[in-house]
């Protein structure tokens, strides 16, 4: 069993085909599939199933790629443990919900290219629960979402509170109270998102029940209330991030209380500068 054959099988199970896992790893697909075999015959089971076009992981290749993932992040952690120069450098996988990714993140990100250049900067945006499960299989560095949900093998940090805003056409009618939403549409995040929970328990203890719009983007969001098509409840970092912001009323509610922001990372990882350094920014950032 050989590093390369760990490499391997994460990119055909990342990308369902051994075609694209050659042009990943920049080699010919003929070496991917010959070694991957050797290695299900080394280890007496199939890792991957064929399906239609593409390869499935079977199910004990499903367990041997978590090892895998834990394999080839000891590596580069060791790496990174042993490198004399000591500063950031390589990759980091930054995972984070679109709010903060379209809100917060942007001038830090700057920032942070400016004082680490030697650092690659990726980033994802996905929900909560999807960025938290890469983060389980090292593929990501570190997450930043807006839920405080507990994972195995994962530890976390407030990073910073979210105050919410309540946001509505600027030629709509004033907004009071909750009563003041009877008739209107809301909308909101899909089932899962911290703040169309808030939202929701926020008009619980009254009467009427809402027409719900469901839409997984800000800028869909915010767009259709400038419209005037309904009312949403956003994060106020993320309405200076877009035009249509001077065509909204926001309203603030004492009982719409903000939401955390939490940092997460995988505690298997012990060293990780880019990562040291991402969690030392937000910190001083945020302070």
């Amino acid at each position: 069993m050989e590093l390369a054959q760990l490499k391997m099988v994460r990119a055909v199970a990342q990308t369902g085909s051994v075609a694209q896992a050659a042009q990943q790893l920049h080699c010919v697909p003929s070496n991917i599939t010959t070694r991957i075999k050797q290695l299900e015959s080394e280890l007496g089971t199939p890792l991957f199933i064929r399906s239609g076009r593409g390869l499935a992981i079977s199910a004990a290749g499903e367990i041997f790629l978590e090892y895998c993932e834990r394999i080839l992040a000891l590596v580069d952690e060791s790496k990174r443990a042993v490198d004399a120069t000591a500063i950031p450098r390589g990759t980091l996988r930054i995972g984070a919900v679109e709010s903060s990714a379209s809100g917060r993140l942007p001038p830090l990100l700057a920032e942070y290219h400016r004082r680490y250049p030697d650092v690659s900067l990726e980033l994802v945006t996905g929900s909560w629960a999807q960025l938290l499960d890469d983060l389980q299989h090292h593929r990501l560095d570190v997450a930043l979402v807006a839920a405080s949900n507990p994972r195995a093998k994962l530890e976390h940090s407030v990073v910073y509170s979210e105050r919410l805003v309540l946001i509505a056409s600027a030629c709509s009618a004033p907004i009071h109270s909750a009563e003041d939403l009877a008739g209107r549409t809301l909308l909101v995040w899909p089932p899962g998102c911290p703040y169309r929970a808030a939202l929701e328990n926020w008009l619980k203890p009254h009467a009427f029940k809402p027409t719900v719009a469901s839409y997984a983007s800000w800028g869909t969001i915010i767009g259709c209330v400038s419209a005037g098509i309904g009312v949403a409840l956003a994060p106020e970092g993320i309405l200076a991030r877009y035009e249509q912001a001077d065509q909204l009323a926001s309203y603030r509610f004492d009982e719409l209380q903000a939401v955390d922001n939490l940092l997460f990372w995988h505690k298997d990882t012990q060293r990780h500068l880019a990562r040291d350094a991402f969690a030392g920014l937000l910190r001083e950032t945020f302070s």
